[in-house]
């Protein structure tokens, strides 16, 4: 288990170098001046501009600190190669920029933003985990039955609505009609995350986006369990446990139910760390204060620090969640030795 914990983590490394590589590159060929940008398009005094592009690492300097000119008086840009490894050196200690337009930190930007997106995504996960779960074992015990039609009819349709779509869907029902039907005794909130401000309790501001984020997994979980049980209900050791005389609660309980959840669990783990990276749509619909809707605002506004801070934190959140989902196979099934040289019959 060890080495194969190790090895996956050396597996990281050249994924994110890559990520990082590919991000940086494309912010220096999309066309626009950083410093245009920070400064928003207004002209600053020379001198002014020569600290902010020396502090920005776009031009060379001397060991004094003083920028370097050519034969022409114009400044000496700083090589591709030496910018990338000073921004490496910077991310190494936790140093993800300066946001163009707000000034701030990066760092502290998505510190103050994740926790929003982690506890969206924390009720998003345990919605599609119980759902999609559930339904699923229902729907494979219950084989050709009434809720067998009600589930594969239910997940066609999640599975074909946008998730935006869906997301105003139910902001129109639940808080423009709802309230108009009842006389506004009843409503759910349509955007923002709570707070001093908001007449809703904080609790249910999550109710809508989560269930937006969570409806199309839930469908494709429902899928994968109703698929794998049934295949697992028709293996050799499951008639022989029937031919032992053990009731179908235990047999699908303490037999089927482990390794039926094996590929369930790997859908449900790669799609958290989705959440976690940020549901773009979803946040953007409902203006939930997140990475995603963050990240989008960034892209808008062609604030690179912050689109390029918040994909450097989604590879690694991503990385290690699967890390930790391929991990949980061992438990699941015994039989899974991760990082054995050996086959063992």
């Amino acid at each position: 288990m060890g080495t194969y914990i190790a090895k996956r983590v050396l597996q990281f490394i050249p994924v994110f170098l890559g990520v990082t590589i590919i991000l940086f590159v494309l912010q220096n060929v999309v066309p626009g001046d950083p410093i245009r940008m920070i400064t928003g398009g207004r002209d600053v005094p020379e001198q002014t501009e020569e600290i902010m592009r020396i502090n920005n690492h776009l031009i060379q300097v001397d060991e004094d600190g003083n920028a370097l000119r050519d034969e022409n008086g114009d400044y000496i840009p700083t090589s591709l190669v030496d910018r990338y490894l000073h921004y490496m050196g910077n991310l190494l200690q936790g140093d993800l920029g300066t946001s163009y337009q707000k000034k701030v930190s990066v760092t502290s930007i998505f510190a103050e933003k994740y926790p929003y997106t982690v506890k969206l995504a924390l009720c998003a996960i345990a919605l599609e985990a119980v759902m999609g779960i559930g339904a699923g074992v229902l729907s494979a015990i219950k084989r050709y039955s009434f809720w067998d039609i009600i589930v594969t009819l239910f997940t066609s349709v999640m599975v074909a609505i946008p998730a935006f779509w869906l997301g105003m869907l139910l902001q129109w029902f639940f808080g423009i009609l709802m309230k108009e039907w009842t006389g506004g005794a009843f409503s759910m909130p349509i955007s923002g995350a709570g707070g001093p401000a908001s007449p809703y309790q904080d609790w249910m501001h999550y109710i809508l986006p989560a269930f937006t984020l969570a409806a199309v997994s839930t469908a494709y979980t429902a899928r994968i369990m109703r698929s794998q049980l049934l295949d697992v209900m028709n293996q050799d050791y499951i008639r022989t446990a029937k031919a032992k005389g053990l009731s179908k609660r235990s047999i699908i309980i303490h037999h089927a139910l482990k390794n039926a959840l094996i590929p369930v669990i790997t859908y449900i783990g790669i799609d958290f760390g989705a959440m976690l990276a940020g549901a773009i749509l979803t946040e953007t619909v409902f203006n939930w204060p997140g990475v995603g809707y963050e990240i989008y605002r960034a892209i808008t506004a062609r604030d690179w620090p912050i689109v390029m801070g918040g994909v450097t934190i989604i590879v690694v959140v991503v990385m290690v969640i699967n890390l930790i989902v391929d991990v949980s196979y061992a438990f699941l099934d015994p039989r899974i030795r991760l990082g054995s040289s050996k086959n063992e019959g």
